[in-house]
Parts: structure tokens; C-alpha cells; sequence
């Protein structure tokens, strides 16, 4: 049920719009008062989820802030029955973008992007944080004077890869779970390998492939092995 009309955050944050929800939570356009009701993005998350995650992403974004591309985050606090965390409110997401650019991109934009992609990937591991979910959808634009930004968003499956005081790397292990979106999913993390840096890389590397060629190959494969498994018992 949607919350639209409700004051949060100690009545700081009037939830205005619903821009999604799920397992997680719901996400909102909320007015902040003490911003003269500029607007931002409020995320709630039930208290009792089997899962909690906004209190992670919160923890990694506050490590992370300073850096271009990281949205800032103005609150975080728990109500009766929700985590709140109120963040700077970005525009439509790579995917989106591309789906309105006729799912084909130019290779001096493409080449931009990559700029972008791998400065907010190099700030993360720098953290001594690997993301572990290069997709399209998990990079947000801008909005007004930042329109020239691309954020990195969803650091829930984000994880330490190396010890922060003494940097050593963590151990290499294999029959892991896939973890991330297969379709951008490095060729170790579809073998079971523990992902480090370099598989957030190749992962960028899939992104761009797929911003240049409007598809990845093995996903073009996959819908004509399927249609024509459909075919078949059809």
C-alpha cells in the first residue's frame, strides 16, 4: 500500500510520489523541508524484512561520499515500522536512456560512458569494495546542473575484497554461487570463481559492448535456442 501523503524522518521527508517498490522496500520523490521541500529520493524498507538491506547500502554510500557520481545521502533513521534513508534524487538510468536512444549508442558517446563507468568503478574499489552488479540499470543520470553525470547505484550485493589496514587481497575460491545479473556476469563468476576487481571490469566491458552493438551475442543465442525449443513442442 503506498504512503503517498506521509511525513518521515521525525516529519522532516512528506512522501510525495511512488517511484517503485518490491521485495525491498518502496522507493519515493519525497519533499525536504529542511531544504526548502527540495526534492529527494526516500527509500523505506519494512523493519522485519528476511533480508534488510538499506542499512548496508546506507553504510557504503556514507564511505563513499565525496566522490562525483555518488548520490548524497541527507538521512538515515528508523521509524516504527521502517528504515528510512533519504538520498539525492538522479534521473533515468542507462538502460532507460538507451531503450530512448533506439537502443544504439555511437561510439564517441559509448567511449564517454566508459569514462565515467570506470572512475565510479575505481572510486568503489578503491573503498575496498567490489560491486559485483555492472548492469545498465544500476547507473542513473543526473538531473539539472548534473545532467553530465552518470552515478553508480544498488550496492547490495557489494562486497570487501581485501582487508582495509593491511590490503590483502582476499583468499581465491571457486563453487560459488552466480552472483549479479548473468547476462553481465563475467566468464568466473558463470564458473564458480570468487569475484575480485577484475570481474566488475569485464562486466563494464559487457555494458559497453552491448551500449555499441544494441545486444550481447550470448543473450541473442539464448532467444534463438529458446524459440526454437518453443518451436519444437509448439
Amino acid at each position: 500500500m503506498g504512503q503517498e501523503g506521509r511525513r518521515v524522518g521525525g516529519g522532516r521527508f512528506l512522501l510525495s510520489k511512488m517511484l517503485g517498490s518490491g521485495s525491498f522496500g518502496q522507493i519515493y520523490i519525497a519533499k525536504d523541508s529542511e531544504q526548502g521541500d527540495r526534492d529527494v529520493a526516500l527509500k523505506l524498507e519494512v523493519k522485519d524484512t528476511k533480508h534488510p538491506q538499506l542499512i548496508y547500502e546506507a553504510k557504503l554510500l556514507k564511505l563513499l561520499q565525496g566522490s562525483p557520481g555518488v548520490a548524497e545521502i541527507f538521512y538515515f533513521g528508523f521509524e516504527e515500522d521502517f528504515a528510512v534513508m533519504a538520498m539525492e534524487l538522479m534521473g533515468p538510468s542507462l538502460e532507460d536512456v538507451f531503450n530512448l536512444c533506439k537502443r544504439k549508442l555511437s561510439l564517441k558517446s559509448t567511449l564517454m560512458l566508459a569514462d565515467q563507468l570506470l572512475l565510479r568503478i575505481e572510486h568503489f574499489h578503491n573503498r575496498h569494495y567490489i560491486h559485483r552488479d555492472i548492469k545498465p540499470d544500476n547507473f542513473l543520470i543526473g538531473r539539472g546542473q548534473k545532467s553530465n553525470l552518470v552515478y553508480i547505484i544498488d550496492f547490495g550485493l557489494a562486497k570487501k575484497y581485501r582487508n582495509p589496514e593491511t590490503l590483502v587481497h582476499g583468499p581465491y575460491r571457486e563453487n560459488k554461487n552466480l552472483t549479479g545479473t548473468a547476462r553481465y556476469a563475467s566468464l568466473n563468476a558463470h564458473l564458480g570463481i570468487e569475484q575480485s576487481r577484475r570481474d566488475d571490469l569485464e562486466a563494464i566491458g559487457f555494458v559497453l559492448v552491448y551500449f555499441l552493438k544494441g545486444s550481447l551475442p550470448w543473450v541473442i543465442g539464448h532467444a534463438k535456442k529458446v524459440s526454437r525449443t518453443l518451436a519444437h513442442f509448439g
